[in-house]
C-alpha cells in the first residue's frame, strides 16, 4: 500500500507539504469523485472484510467504491499517513421510515484536527448526504456547501447532524412520487459521540449489515458516485443524475429505469466500475432516499 497509488486512483496532483484545511478538502473532494460509496458485493457473492489492506486493494487496486467502513477507513490511513491528527468516530444513523435513529452504531466517520479546531471528514455516506467540505465540529452553525446546508448541534455531548436541501425539479414525472425522492425540505442525517472508535468497533455491524434482511444494504443494491456539480445514483435498476442548484434554490433530478442488460454497461460508463461477478439488482422500496 503506498500513497502515490492511492493518488493516482483519485486523481489528485496537489501539494502535500500541509496538513492544513485547504489540503485535507482538495484530497477529500477528489476522493468523493472518483471512489464510489456502494454495496454491490453483497448482491454479486462477494464478502466485504474490513481488513485496511483488503479495502486497499478493492477501492484502489480494483478501482471499487465501498460504505462507509471501507471508505472512510481508506480515508483515515492515507490522511494518517500524511500526518494529519485523524481518529474514527461512530454514528448512528436517522431511519425516516421509523422516525428514530438506529440503535446499532453503524456509521464510521472520521474527525481531523488541524490548529485546534474540530472538523469531520465522512466520505461514506452518498446521495445528496454525502458532505463536499470538511465540517467543522461547532453547534448551531449553518454549513453551505453545494449539496445543500449542514449543521451540528451538540445535546448533552450527543452531536447531530442535519442537512437542508433545495427544492427539486423532477422532468420525468413518472417518480414525481417516488420513494427515492427525499420528502422532508430538512432532513436528519445522523448522531454520533466524540469516544475515540476504532475498526475492531465495527466487526458485528459490517457482517450484520450484508446479511440480515432488516438492514438497508441487503434490500437495495446502491451505486453513488458525487460529480463536479452533483451526483449520480444507481439502486437497483433505478438510474439518476442530480444537478445542484441548477437554477435558483432548485436541483435538478433526472431518472431512469434501466433494463437488466443496461445495468453493467452504466455502472462502467457512469461509475468507471467493472465488476468481476454478476450483479443481482435489488430494490425493495420504502427504505432508501436520495
Amino acid at each position: 500500500m503506498n500513497l502515490e497509488e492511492y493518488f493516482a486512483r483519485t486523481g489528485y496532483k496537489g501539494s502535500l507539504e500541509k496538513q492544513d484545511l485547504e489540503t485535507l478538502t482538495d484530497i477529500f473532494q477528489h476522493h468523493i469523485r472518483a471512489v464510489p460509496f456502494e454495496n454491490l458485493s453483497i448482491h454479486c457473492g462477494e464478502k466485504i472484510t474490513l481488513e485496511l489492506e483488503h479495502v486497499y486493494n478493492k477501492i484502489v487496486r480494483r478501482k471499487r467504491g465501498g460504505w462507509c467502513m471501507e471508505n472512510n477507513q481508506l480515508l483515515g490511513w492515507v490522511l494518517r499517513s500524511l500526518g494529519y491528527d485523524a481518529s474514527f468516530l461512530g454514528a448512528y444513523v436517522f431511519n425516516p421510515h421509523q422516525n428514530a435513529y438506529a440503535t446499532i452504531m453503524t456509521h464510521l466517520l472520521v474527525k481531523v484536527v488541524i490548529d485546534g479546531k474540530a472538523y469531520i471528514v465522512d466520505g461514506g455516506f452518498g446521495v445528496s448526504y454525502q458532505m463536499w467540505q470538511p465540517m467543522e465540529l461547532v453547534s448551531g452553525k449553518d454549513q453551505p456547501q453545494a449539496p445543500g446546508v449542514f449543521r451540528f448541534t451538540e445535546k448533552n455531548a450527543i452531536w447531530y447532524l442535519e442537512k437542508m436541501r433545495r427544492k427539486q425539479y423532477i422532468p420525468n414525472q413518472n417518480f414525481s412520487n417516488s420513494d427515492l425522492l427525499e420528502k422532508k425540505e430538512c432532513r436528519k442525517v445522523y448522531m454520533f459521540s466524540l469516544e475515540p472508535r476504532t475498526v475492531e468497533d465495527f466487526r458485528f455491524q459490517c457482517t450484520y449489515l450484508q446479511t440480515s434482511p432488516e438492514s438497508l444494504f441487503t434490500k437495495k443494491s446502491i451505486c453513488t458516485l458525487q460529480t463536479t456539480d452533483g451526483f449520480r445514483a444507481l439502486i437497483g435498476w433505478t438510474f439518476s443524475e442530480t444537478t445542484y442548484n441548477y437554477k435558483e434554490n432548485m436541483d435538478l433530478v433526472e431518472f431512469a429505469t434501466l433494463e437488466d442488460e443496461e445495468v453493467e454497461k452504466t455502472l462502467k460508463e457512469k461509475f468507471n466500475i467493472t465488476l468481476d461477478r454478476k450483479l443481482v439488482p435489488v430494490y425493495v422500496k420504502g427504505s432508501y432516499t436520495i
